[in-house]
Parts: structure tokens; sequence; C-alpha cells
């Protein structure tokens, strides 16, 4: 392996989860961070920590700096790990200009995938389903029409992001009130992308959220790892993550990952990435719903059911490697369930809740694993995402497997600052998550 130094760009969990898999491969690291986390967990494992600027997001967001940081630090590569610049074209294209390798896609991957109207038609053009719905809508005169013509419900997305930021579900009883939603919904894409590019798509009420871990490389090399289902969320955000998905068919499976792959080797996709559906419980059918080109936060579950780092996949293909193993030898073994902890207070509509860490107790035991980059004394800065902790558990089966994580959750002791374990610890009890039947709305 060429790559013997890495700047990771980012903070958090992420960041120790790059760390961690580069003092395997004896690789070097550079920590680029701001003020706030100067003494973080990732600052402690580092080789180096370089402050690149105050604690706002911006520290994150600046390209200029962060190729800065990379030359003088004589970093080869850049892990974006994920949020921030990880899909963002400009990065990508930065370290092309600087002579520094990205550990991720291609900047025109990038920009082609990060745009879900340009996503979907890439989708369909390789014979991938998507959702009955319209190109953009660039006004609500556009986006009436549209709904006329497709009939209630709808949904009204963001073309340049997600993350539920942009995103309204609009019933037959908004009919008075479509163009307020429809202004709203414009307004805080603007605000979120810079982008206040609209979409719209039939709305699936009973829908789950199944995506599939896709990795390629330069040689035309192009394989899935498996399915997760992410349909435990609230107000569009995932909370609870599993692999594989319940109570699909091995024939819908098959069809799944054979369309995700279909997408990938149409565009000759590099390193790692994730194909997202939305699957029609009642109709029983499925639709490309995007694409992300990084490592999703959910990627754990992945390794925990195929034992593959995908971190370590990420940086032998953009080193140029090929990747070490062929579809069939990717062997799948028993459930893993993965739970999000961030410092909220759930009984307070989920209001975040920064301090320092009195008490950290994290689980233990077969099958658990814990990413985080909190411990005793950490406090946890009000600048960034509230995100503490992923505790991520492996079982037998799917049923092994979310005793286990109920278990672990309550074991999991944390002082100083509230957390969501509890929460989730009532949702893995709930009777529809026991038996799988899980769809976007289990959580309103």
């Amino acid at each position: 392996m060429s790559i013997s130094r890495i700047l990771v760009a980012n903070r958090g969990e992420i960041a120790v989860r790059v760390i961690r898999t580069c003092r395997v491969l004896g690789i070097e690291t550079v920590l680029a961070a701001s003020e706030a986390d100067k003494d973080s967990m990732g600052a402690r494992l580092a080789d180096k920590t370089v402050v690149v600027g105050p604690p706002p997001a911006y520290t994150y967001l600046n390209v200029s700096a962060l190729m800065k940081t990379a030359k003088e630090t004589g970093a080869q590569a850049l892990h974006p790990g994920y949020g921030f610049l990880s899909e963002k074209p400009e990065l990508a294209r930065a370290c092309a200009d600087n002579g520094i390798v990205f550990i991720g896609p291609k900047a025109e991957h990038i920009r082609k995938m990060g745009n879900k109207l340009a996503a979907r038609e890439l989708a369909a053009e390789c014979g991938v389903p998507v959702i009955p719905g319209s190109d953009n809508v660039g006004s609500y005169d556009d986006f009436k029409k549209v709904v006329e013509r497709i009939g209630y419900p709808v949904m009204l997305k963001a073309a340049a992001g997600g993350g539920g930021r942009g995103m309204k579900t609009v019933l037959e009883d908004d009919r008075d009130s479509l163009k307020r939603i429809f202004e709203e919904a414009s307004a805080e894409a603007t605000a979120a992308f810079g982008d206040g590019t609209m979409y719209v798509e039939r709305y699936i009420a009973n829908a789950r959220h199944i995506e599939v871990q896709v990795l390629g490389d330069r040689h035309g090399g192009a394989i899935h790892l498996g399915e997760r289902d992410c349909s435990t969320q609230r107000r569009h955000q995932k909370l609870i993550e599993e692999a594989g998905a319940p109570d699909i068919s091995d024939k819908l499976r098959v069809e799944i990952h054979d369309a995700a792959i279909k997408l990938v080797k149409n565009i000759s996709y590099e390193n790692a990435g994730t194909i997202e559906f939305v699957f029609d419980r009642d109709a029983q059918k499925f639709f490309f719903l995007e694409m992300n080109t990084r490592l999703q936060v959910e990627h754990p579950v992945t390794e925990m059911v195929t034992g593959i780092d995908i971190v370590r996949e990420q940086i032998n293909v953009a080193d140029g490697g090929k990747l070490p193993f062929a579809q069939n030898d990717v062997r799948f073994t028993g459930h893993s369930i993965e739970c999000r902890i961030n410092a909220e207070k759930p009984d307070e509509n989920f209001q975040p809740t920064p301090g320092v860490i009195t008490r950290w107790e994290i689980p233990q035991g077969p099958g658990v694993r814990v990413d985080t980059h909190c411990h005793h004394g950490y406090r946890v800065p009000v600048f960034y995402d509230s995100l503490i902790a992923k505790i991520i558990i492996h079982g037998d089966d799917r049923e092994h497997a979310r005793r286990r994580m109920i278990a672990a959750l309550d074991e999991f002791a944390v002082e100083g600052i509230s957390t969501t374990a509890s929460f989730l610890a009532k949702v893995l009890k709930m009777p529809e998550f026991a038996e799988g039947r899980v769809n976007t709305r289990i959580l309103r």
C-alpha cells in the first residue's frame, strides 16, 4: 500500500472509527479538528492533531484549510468520514487538484448521484424502478400541476439533499395549503443546501427504507455486502438500523441486490456507497430512492454480519487496489442491530443536552460493539450533532440480536447528560418491532 499518512477530515465517532482502522493497517493519521475537538478521543488516538479553526461547523467545511493542512503535514490521502464535506464534489476535486488521494468516489459520481433528480434519471435509464413522480418543480404552479396529475398523497422533496430537510408530505386535506407548503419546503431546502430545487414523488404510506451497501473499484469490480433496514425513524431521522432486512422474501432480497449492482456497474462507481430504496409493503414493490456516495453511519451492522472492514476496503480501493473478494466470497452470518445514542431528552421533544459526562459505562460482552468518541469527563459540545455513541449488536438471529441489544442498552450507564438509550429500549420492545413489522411511520 502506497498510502502511509491520511488526513481525517471529520470528528466524533467516525473520526475514531477511521483512525482505528488506519492503526491496524500501519498508516499514520492526522486529525483536522476544531478548537472544541482538540482534546477529543480522536485527537488522543491520531498521530498528530491540527486545529483548523473555531468550533462551529465551518471548520469542517473549509476546503482550503483542509488542503493546506494535508499538504503541510505530508498527508497523501484524505478520509472525509460522513456528513460535512463527504458528499461535496468540491472536496474530491480539490484533492485531485492538489495531488491528494480522496478516500471516496470520483467527484463526477458525487455530483451525479448527489442530485436526487439526476440520480432518479440514471436509475430509470438502467432499468431500476423509480417512484412515480416528476422532474424538478421550479414554481408553485408546476407543483400544483404535478399534484393534479398524479393525485394525493405526494411527497415534496429537495433535489439537492436529504435528512428530512425540505421534505413535506402533502395529503388531500392540504389542498388549500399547497402554496404555503411549497414555499416553506423550498425555503428550507435553500437554507440547508443552497438550492431550492424541488421534485415530487407519490407518497407511500406503508413504506420501509431498505438500502444496499456496495463497493466498486477502478478495475471494474463491483459487489454488494447485503442490505440494511433503516425503517425505524423519527421525523425522517434514522434511529435503529439492522442487517439484513426482516420480513422480506429471499426472491425480493435478491432483486434488490441485483438492482443496486446494476446501477453501480452502469456508472462504473468506485469506493463505498449505498443504494437506498423505498419498499411498499402493501404492493410488495421496491423503488430507487437515492444513492449516498460515502460511508454510512450504519455501516457497522454490515461489518458485523460479513466480517468485512469497510473502511479498510475504502482505503484499498482509493489506493488503486482491487477488491480482494468476489461476490460469491461474501458470507452473511446471523443478524445485527445498531442503535444511535444521542445526547437528548426524549421526554422534552428530544432537546439536545450538551454538558460534561460524569459517568460513562458502556456495555460489553459477546457480540457487543460500541463506536464512540466519548469517555468519562468528556464535554459534549453545543456546536455539533448530538450523536455520542452507536451500540452495535450481533446475534445468531434477529430475536437473539434484539434481546442482546435490550440488555446492552440497560447496561449503558451515563450521567451528566441525558441520552436516548431508554427510549430506544422501549422501541425494541414494541410488538411491531419485535415481530419485524417495521415501517417508516412506526414512530410518529
